[in-house]
């Protein structure tokens, strides 16, 4: 299965939006300092996850949640 997720920065509360095959080790890798863009913000916690069977369709959901409208449906998901 292909992940969609939405993590927490309890830093500063940014969102970080990603896709990956194995969800517990990727958030072991934000939180151990192994990516640059998240490196500064540890640490994270995953907030939303949806998943895919096909890495396509988890690609495009990943795109949508990066976008402008797709920022606007997590806040208001994430606020309910």
């Amino acid at each position: 299965m292909y992940y969609v997720y939405v993590l927490k920065s309890l830093k500063d509360g940014r969102l970080y939006k990603g896709m990956t095959l194995n969800l517990d080790e990727r958030i072991i890798q934000h939180n151990s300092g192994k990516n640059k863009s998240t490196k500064g913000f540890i640490p994270w916690f995953l907030i939303y996850f949806e998943e895919f069977e096909f890495r396509k369709d988890a690609r495009v959901r990943e795109k949508y949640f990066k976008s402008g409208v797709g920022r606007e449906y997590l806040h208001r998901k994430l606020r309910s």
